[in-house]
């Protein structure tokens, strides 16, 4: 599938001509767009303008984001999109970071706290940062495809009905917290007002509460991830002599934000396409349509559903997109070494005119650059860490597209094993 512009822009109806698109990059009336996916500008005013009503099905996610975009008989453009899961863990270095710098004797300026404010509608930067991943995924399969129809699948999770599926009524009031001031004051009571580890046998009367699963690594506040230790406990467990294995508690995490962005993910798209054209459906309808229908369950066809379009036919091909941190802000390094030069953190932009993540030609093979050395030998890779050459000097690559904050790869179907003598391929598989 080869996906067309106007010469204004505006997108037209893909085409699968090969041949006539050869024609028109050799007769210089069209140039290519972008590499992956293909696309073409055309030079020219064609004659007429023949554009089909396409829908744009989004099935939202925490960790993978799917979209498709297809006709009532034809699918146009299937994708999967590798969100960024690491935003908790660089705003916890962050402000580690942050005090550290405060507390060097050299730095007297007291920390100001007056000329922060927080702007209207603002959100966490995890949460800022899976909604603006979407809108932009969304923006950008409608540069090349005339979306005319944008539908958005929500989820609304009751957590206390996870975790308790009999709470009724006057229940979901009445937590486990309820009658203590704090979740501190409730874990104490939970435990006994004892140290779970020595029983009490240190004889230290100071009690403090531990978290089972550091937040740096994925934990949280709730009662579930929180145990009573004495001091001396605590203070031997943080300095390595004391050695636990504490189970991480589930985590709702996935499910608390994805109930959060749903409604704001909404209101973005319909600020920017139009509340005509973008509308919402829930996943009960998508799970009814893939069954009706004899589908298999998985992600892209359940974005198919979404669409509308289940039976649209297709080759089976698909992007894999994978959300890169855009820029590196730390300029040095944390330690110091001898001699008292502080090493850049940064490497350059360009070394051997190419730079991180450029999608580069080697051998016939498309794929991109992982590490860069300051040699000019390059590790590359496909997208999926697929290792295509440990070191691949900088004469042996073609520079074929520059890297944004996306990077797209084009997956075609596995075959399917032939089916032997007297057995269906059904029973195969």
């Amino acid at each position: 599938m080869v996906y067309v512009i106007a010469k204004d822009g505006t997108p037209l109806m893909p085409t699968e001509r090969h041949g006539k698109v050869k024609w028109l990059l050799r007769k210089k009336k069209a140039k290519v767009e972008s590499a992956c996916p293909f696309t073409i500008r055309l030079l020219y005013e064609p004659e007429t303008r023949h554009v089909q009503p396409v829908t744009l099905g989004v099935d939202t996610g925490y960790s993978t984001a799917v979209y498709s975009a297809s006709t009532e008989q034809k699918r146009l453009f299937e994708a999967e999109e590798e969100m960024r899961t690491d935003i908790p863990q660089l705003m916890t270095e962050r402000s580690e970071k942050r005090g550290a710098r405060r507390s060097r004797k050299t730095r007297h300026r007291k920390p100001r706290f007056d000329n922060r404010r927080r702007k209207a509608g603002w959100l966490p930067p995890s949460l800022e940062e899976k909604l603006t991943a979407h809108q932009n995924t969304v923006r950008i399969i409608s540069s090349f495809l005339p979306v005319s129809r944008i539908v958005i699948e929500t989820a609304a999770f009751d957590i206390q009905k996870i975790r308790n599926p009999d709470i009724d009524g006057e229940e979901y009031q009445q937590g486990e917290q309820m009658g203590f001031w704090n979740a501190r004051e409730y874990v104490l009571y939970r435990d006994g007002h004892e140290c779970r580890l020595c029983g009490g046998k240190r004889k230290d009367p100071v009690l403090e509460v531990h978290h089972k699963i550091r937040r740096i690594d994925g934990g949280s506040d709730r009662p579930e991830n929180l145990i009573t230790l004495c001091s001396t406990c605590h203070s031997l467990l943080h300095s390595g002599e004391i050695r636990t294995d504490f189970r991480k508690p589930k985590g709702y995490k996935t499910e608390a934000l994805m109930s959060a962005m749903r409604w704001e993910l909404l209101r973005r798209l319909r600020a920017e396409f139009g509340e005509a054209r973008v509308s919402m459906t829930f996943g009960y309808i998508t799970k009814d349509t893939r069954i009706r229908h004899g589908l298999e369950k998985s992600h892209r066809v359940d974005a198919r559903c979404i669409a509308g379009h289940p039976d649209a036919a297709s080759s089976g091909e698909w992007y894999a997109i994978r959300k890169l941190r855009c820029h590196n802000r730390k300029i040095h390094k944390d330690t110091i070494p001898r001699g008292g030069i502080r090493r850049r953190n940064q490497t350059e932009k360009i070394i051997g005119g190419f730079g991180l993540w450029d999608i580069v030609l080697y051998e016939g093979i498309l794929c991109y650059i992982h590490g860069r050395r300051s040699s000019g030998y390059f590790d590359i890779r496909k997208l999926d860490g697929t290792k295509v050459h440990p070191a691949a000097h900088c004469r042996n690559l073609t520079l074929v597209e520059r890297t944004n904050s996306r990077l797209i790869e084009r997956r075609k179907p596995v075959p399917l094993p032939p089916a032997e003598a007297g057995v269906s391929p059904a029973i195969i598989l």
